[in-house]
């Protein structure tokens, strides 16, 4: 398992912050989605319930 590591944080050292910032940048994107999805919904017209 050291190993891996080691030739993982080699091979990441090559390519800067382009992987790292794509992936902050997707994960927030997919997070504000949800979070706009999770609060939207209760705004919705429910009937059903009377």
């Amino acid at each position: 398992m050291p190993q891996t590591v080691a030739l993982l944080a080699a091979a990441s050292g090559d390519q800067g912050p382009g992987n790292t910032l794509r992936i902050v940048l997707l994960a927030s994107l997919v997070g504000a989605v949800l979070l706009g999805w999770f609060l939207l919904r209760g705004y919705r017209n429910d009937d059903n319930n009377d």
